[in-house]
């Protein structure tokens, strides 16, 4: 089974890495462009499966990038805005939006309407499956929330399992706090993002962590990354 790409068309850095982020977490293979022109050569030469437009765009609006679309493709679009009126809304099924989500929006809900949206597509979604690092030191299944350290089943806390998750999705990158947070807590979490440091000390003790990291490894002033690879 293959894995459907996403193309996050949206000119802030930081959300198109969240969203991100997110998809890679269920599986999906992910491609970013910052500008209308940048989301109209990508399409051109990617093909991806769906596209998550933000409206705001710096040269072509959203609205100018979905017509293009429409022109020549079916290609399923999930618009992004700040406008909440029904009225940009109507407008922006009316060119042809699949979907339409309205800033701020959870994480959660963008990746479930990708999916919704692909399903009624006929597009290919691959969930994630169980992953296993260090040669079977830790094995972790996203479908049954499930965690074992050296064969043991470990209990995490949501928020322990959503962090340990979000680190191991890429071994060895690593994650600034405030991207940490974000995934565990929400794109409008308004917290301070230092208490995803609370998350990783009772992930490490669970983890059975103790004196040098064996697992979660800090990265001083920056954040965190998981120390495994993953095994082949």
């Amino acid at each position: 089974m293959g894995t459907a790409t996403i193309l996050v068309v949206d000119d802030e850095a930081k959300i198109r890495e969240l969203v991100r982020s997110y998809l890679e977490l269920e599986g999906y293979s992910v491609l970013e462009a910052g500008t209308g022109e940048k989301a109209l050569e990508s399409i051109a030469h990617t093909s991806p499966d769906l596209v998550v437009l933000d409206l705001m765009l710096p040269d072509l609006s959203g609205e100018e990038v979905a017509r293009s679309i429409r022109q020549v493709s079916s290609l399923p679009i999930i618009m992004l805005t700040a406008k909440a009126s029904e009225d940009n809304r109507v407008t922006g099924l009316q060119l042809g939006a699949d979907d339409y989500l309205v800033k701020p929006f959870s994480p959660r809900e963008l990746v479930a309407r990708v999916e919704a949206v692909l399903r009624r597509a006929g597009g290919i979604i691959q969930r994630g499956a169980t992953s296993s690092f260090g040669d079977g030191a830790l094995t972790l299944d996203p479908e049954t929330r499930e965690v074992t350290v050296d064969g043991t089943k470990v209990d995490l806390t949501r928020s322990e399992f959503d962090l340990l998750v979000a680190l191991t999705s890429r071994p060895g990158r690593v994650f600034s706090r405030y991207e940490l947070v974000t995934r565990v807590q929400g794109y409008d979490y308004e917290g301070y993002d230092r208490t995803v440091d609370a998350h990783v000390k009772n992930l490490r003790k669970k983890l059975g962590e103790s004196g040098k990291p064996r697992f979660v490894v800090t990265v001083t002033g920056v954040g965190y990354k998981f120390a495994l690879k993953p095994d082949a």
